[in-house]
């Protein structure tokens, strides 16, 4: 069973990678795309959030 800091690492890593996935389908305009990735985005938001991680210096989309 992981312990907490693997599950921090775990979703800062995917929170990374979708906030570049978000970015790149902002700029194809991938607008159905992008509204997924969002999806996913405000959960591992909530999740870091709530496993006190604070996110202000590698939110890049800010929402």
């Amino acid at each position: 069973m992981p312990n907490g800091a693997e599950i921090i690492r775990d979703a800062l890593n995917d929170f990374q990678k979708i906030q570049v996935h978000m970015l790149n389908a902002k700029s194809e305009n991938a607008t159905k795309t992008y509204a997924g990735l969002k999806d996913d985005y405000i959960s591992l938001k909530a999740l870091l959030t709530s496993l006190g991680v604070n996110l202000t210096e590698i939110d890049k989309i800010k929402e």
